[in-house]
């Protein structure tokens, strides 16, 4: 239960900065009885009669996403996730507080690159002033910053250390020098403006000196997962390579000493492979799916989970187990568990079947077992798409998006 509930406020906190609305506001988030009540919906009980056995209220939803779009956790969640600043299910705020400390931050860039300039050092405590103006994780553009410079070294970057940007900003195709700013501290200040109109829809606070801010979709990436094209659920994105977001939050992890701190990630003749992806998983036994500290089976069970989306970071050799973002490890186990390369997309859209016999199966994929049933011709409602084997794309039909386990090859439908 209380998974779906960090789910659903993660959901809302995203749509809120999105669309810039304020959850608290009189209105803009109700259940169907609230509707019921201002006389813009049927008479039902829900969701109040459901949360109501667990301690929770409408009143507690709106605060809690609030708290998630403040970049806090809410209180359904079941610990945070270290320095990593991760939310309820997982996935790390762009805005918030820095969990590194400039000194991390400095000893980071000296272990990697012992030849730093010492303006390099000097500047890091910028990245944590012009964050926190702006509500953005100064640590999180610090890290962005050693993946786009190689740790500050500029081996192989298309910009270069006189030129103040730190994040190749402007190099939107090979060739391209990307911009420059006369002094590192307004280079790091577009860097984190650019990084605030991904994250969310709120004003600047100091004057915009980013040439390419209008050109972002506001609050399209709330979180550092989805800086990444490829794992960004609408496309967009800073940067168009894989498992870019992730790549960061190693980084992020590094500076924190988080890196290593769940498990040495390996056990001996079963090495972990990187990976990048998420995993769902859909399970419906009541012994759940369990997770562990080691990619083996034993006495190694860390918890137990029932249903949700984990960030996957590296698979292990006999390819039985994937590592996830917690350091922990999870069955690769098609029976339980669901890899995705990227986040299902979220908007839902009507097909038409004209053929009688179109299976729908438990899973997208004929890897999947048949449910025994047939769609018949007609039109129906694809709520989800998902790779899978067998059909070039799988999508979920409405009616089973409560469990999950109906499932068409889109192969045979048109789309209205």
């Amino acid at each position: 239960m209380f998974a779906t509930y960090g789910y659903a406020v993660e959901l809302f906190a995203y749509l809120c900065r999105m669309y810039g609305l304020n959850p608290l506001a009189d209105g803009v988030i109700i259940s169907h009885s609230e509707g019921y009540r201002k006389g813009i919906a049927s008479n039902h009980g829900d969701v109040e009669h459901i949360w109501k056995r667990f301690g929770l209220s409408m009143g507690q939803f709106r605060k809690d996403i609030r708290a998630a779009m403040d970049g806090s956790e809410t209180g359904s969640g079941s610990g945070g996730n270290g320095g990593s600043g991760a939310g309820v299910s997982g996935l790390t705020g762009i805005m918030g507080k820095a969990a590194a400390t400039a000194e991390q931050m400095r000893e980071y860039v000296k272990r990697k690159n012992p030849d730093a300039a010492q303006s390099v050092l000097d500047m890091v405590p910028l990245y944590l002033s012009e964050g926190e103006a702006e509500g953005v994780r100064g640590d999180v553009a610090f890290a962005q910053s050693c993946l786009e410079t190689g740790n500050f070294m500029f081996s192989g970057s298309a910009v270069t250390l006189e030129q103040n940007n730190f994040a190749g900003m402007g190099v939107t195709q090979n060739g391209r020098k990307g911009l420059s700013f006369d002094t590192a501290q307004l280079g790091i200040r577009c860097q984190i403006q650019h990084l605030k109109a991904y994250a969310c829809t709120e004003a600047l606070v100091n004057e915009n000196i980013d040439p390419r801010f209008k050109y972002v979709v506001r609050g399209c990436a709330p979180y550092v997962e989805w800086l990444g094209i490829r794992e960004n659920p609408q496309g967009k994105g800073w940067a168009a390579g894989a498992g870019y977001g992730e790549k960061i939050l190693s980084i992020l992890k590094e500076i924190t000493g988080e890196a290593g701190s769940a498990g040495s990630g390996s056990v001996p003749g079963n090495p972990v492979e990187p990976m990048s992806g998420y995993v769902k998983v859909f399970y419906k036994g009541r012994d759940g799916v369990d997770v562990r500290t080691a990619p083996c089976m034993g006495d190694n069970v860390d918890r137990v989970v029932y249903e949700g989306i984990y960030t996957v970071t590296g698979i292990s050799l006999d390819k039985r187990w994937y590592r996830l973002k917690s350091g922990l490890f999870i069955t690769a186990d098609a029976e339980y568990v669901m890899f995705m390369e990227r986040l299902p997309g979220k908007s839902s859209y009507l097909v038409r079947v004209d053929i009688p016999d179109l299976n729908i199966r438990k899973g997208p994929g004929t890897d999947f077992a048949r449910t025994g049933l047939f769609t018949g011709a007609g039109v129906f409602t694809v709520v989800e798409e998902a790779d899978g084997k067998g059909a070039g794309k799988w999508g979920l039909l409405k009616s089973y998006k409560r469990e999950r386990d109906g499932w068409i090859s889109l192969d045979f439908v048109t789309r209205l």
